[in-house]
């Protein structure tokens, strides 16, 4: 029988047309799989949609859920009709006229378990996951809500050594779940090329990974990059989409800041080891002025300043720590949508945001979700918390005893977030996370103060509410030396009425009082080192870890950048490093 079999074969492929190989290819690929047409339908949703392709042209419907199925079949027919109308008009205006024959209406028909499903039936039932889809000779299978990709973008900078993170999210299905292929392109880019556009033969693209995220070599520089995505649910697969990149890969700064850094956290940690870093990024809004680029930071080269320059790095040096939670300030809201969260979503951590009233930049927290469950966010303005929470009713008291003080404070948006995190490997322990940039101005120490103890009774107060006992790891930018008020307030839990900075932005902002916290004296985790921003003219201690030393103990502090390497390029920000500050990292254990 086999050889029955093979006889035949082998004459129907002798009377067969002579196809090139890529048409037959084709061919056979058609008669095994027939192509896809989605559908999107919801409960509760009016309509739905009906997508898939034919004669090369991408049909997208948009139909009532409650329309009968014949009115959408005679739409598709009715359209074809239509184009082979304006066919044989474009055709007869070239003088190619051919006699007139009365084309037959192209049947158009939906099958389900092979049976033709009633024209009567409505969109909502007709349209079955599974079911088949006939125009004319062409037969589509129907997917209902496949994975399908809502937004997937390319970063519009790309680097050698630097990681690319697509923007991805997914309807129906999964991002972790979906599959990624990564092409070069054989021939080097030209900027005369059409952006994003790519080439119509696969001849022109090497595979070169396989992975979410792809690092560029050098070998990648001057080529484009092209990615071929799937969206996916467990196994269930939708429509790959093609991502080309704008432009093409170009060469990175070398050796960064970070670099060395990273030698200290080359892997994730193990339980019960908890990863920390606390990082002011430098918020676009402000790298951007005039004052940054003439006053602040006139040694920095302009293109370092720039946003997508700086992005690189970043998404880098953060990937790099293999951190389990990170807590970032001065955080675009763009930065955090666009490029932080799907960078930092690839490398296994979830996020949340805090932005600032009447600002575009704000506070961002990251957890490695498998170490971590989100609990709750209790997040504040701490202005707004001042003057309308009843538990600070003592301190406001205290404070409107100078007005011009009292409305300086009013008038900060300053915030405070706050995160309960429960430990996924012994469920039931839970951490608060709280994180704060505080007031800027080197004169605002009597300002900081306030702010501080606002943040500090609400946290003792949220703690008690929603996890007694968890312990507090309080990060930031507190804009405070280790011989300001803050700091003091921090590590000894009270700071006198003689402390200088109640009158630091002078006697007619003066307020004098002892302020005690609600929360025990808490632990510098990586010390005091002697600069956490280093610009032309300051260097200093500004940005703190601190912890519970009754809860968590310091197992590592990951080695500060050398003041040769710092100065390197004169100060920061630098071509080889993104902010004017320095990420503060630590190894902490739960105490038993």
């Amino acid at each position: 029988m086999l050889n029955h079999l093979s006889t035949a074969l082998t004459l129907f492929t002798r009377r067969l047309p002579a196809f090139s190989p890529r048409t037959f290819s084709g061919a056979l690929r058609r008669l095994c799989r027939m192509e896809a047409a989605v559908v999107r339908c919801l409960p509760g949703e009016p309509k739905l949609t009906i997508s898939f392709c034919l004669q090369g042209s991408h049909k997208h419907m948009l139909r009532d859920q409650d329309e009968p199925l014949g009115k959408v079949l005679a739409r598709i027919s009715n359209g074809i009709a239509k184009n082979q109308s304006k066919a044989k008009k474009s055709k007869k205006n070239r003088g190619q006229e051919q006699p007139d024959e009365a084309a037959e209406p192209t049947v158009v028909k939906l099958f389900y378990d092979g049976e033709e499903v009633p024209e009567t039936v409505l969109n909502a039932e007709a349209w079955q996951d599974g079911s088949v889809l006939q125009v004319g000779d062409v037969k589509y299978s129907v997917q209902r809500n496949a994975p399908t990709f809502t937004t997937a973008e390319l970063p519009v900078s790309l680097l050698a050594g630097f990681p690319v993170c697509p923007k991805l999210e997914v309807e129906f299905g999964n991002v972790q779940d979906c599959e990624f292929t990564w092409f070069r392109e054989n021939c080097p880019h030209t900027r005369s090329e059409a952006p994003g556009k790519a080439s119509d033969q696969d001849s022109g693209w090497t595979q070169v990974g396989c992975e979410r995220v792809y690092i560029p070599s050098n070998q990648d520089i001057s080529f484009r990059l092209k990615l071929s995505c799937t969206p996916k649910d467990g196994s269930r697969g939708g429509l790959a989409k093609e991502l080309v990149s704008v432009g093409a890969v170009e060469a990175g700064p070398g050796v960064c800041l970070f670099d060395n850094r990273h030698a200290f956290t080359a892997k994730v940690t193990d339980w019960p080891t908890v990863r920390v870093v606390s990082y002011n990024i430098l918020a676009d809004i402000y790298a951007q002025t005039d004052l940054s680029k003439t006053v602040l930071y006139p040694y920095c080269a302009p293109y370092a300043l720039q946003l997508d320059y700086r992005q690189n790095l970043i998404k880098k040096e953060l990937a790099g720590y293999n951190c389990d939670i990170i807590c970032l300030q001065e955080v675009d809201k763009g930065v955090y949508v666009d490029s932080l969260t799907p960078a930092l979503d690839a490398f296994g951590l979830n996020g949340v945001f805090k932005v600032k009233e009447k600002q575009h930049e704000g506070l961002a927290t990251f957890y490695r979700r498998s170490k971590f469950r989100l609990l709750s966010s209790h997040d504040i303005m701490l202005s707004e918390a001042l003057s309308s929470d009843p538990m600070h009713a003592e301190l406001l008291e205290k404070v409107s005893a100078n007005g011009a003080l009292k409305n300086k404070i009013l008038q900060r948006s300053t915030s405070l977030q706050v995160t309960f995190l429960e430990d996924l490997n012994k469920p039931g322990r839970k951490v608060c996370v709280a994180n704060t940039h505080l007031y800027w101005h080197p004169k605002g120490g009597n300002v900081r103060l306030v702010q501080m103890g606002v943040a500090l009774k609400h946290l003792s107060h949220v703690i008690s509410e929603v996890a007694p006992g968890a312990p507090l790891v309080f990060c930031g930018d507190f804009n405070s030396t280790p011989n300001a008020g803050v700091f003091q307030l921090l590590s000894e839990a009270v700071v006198p009425p003689q402390h200088a900075d109640w009158s630091s932005s002078g006697p007619e902002e003066s307020c004098s009082m002892e302020l005690l916290s609600d929360i025990p004296p808490l632990l510098s985790a990586c010390g005091l080192p002697a600069y956490t921003n280093y610009v032309r003219g300051f260097q200093g201690c500004l940005d703190y870890i601190f912890i519970q030393p009754d809860c968590m103990q310091v197992e590592q502090v990951i080695p500060l950048p050398s003041l040769e390497e710092v100065t390197t390029y004169e100060a920061l920000p630098s071509v080889a490093h993104p902010s004017d500050h320095i990420a503060l990292v630590c190894d902490l254990r739960w105490n038993p």
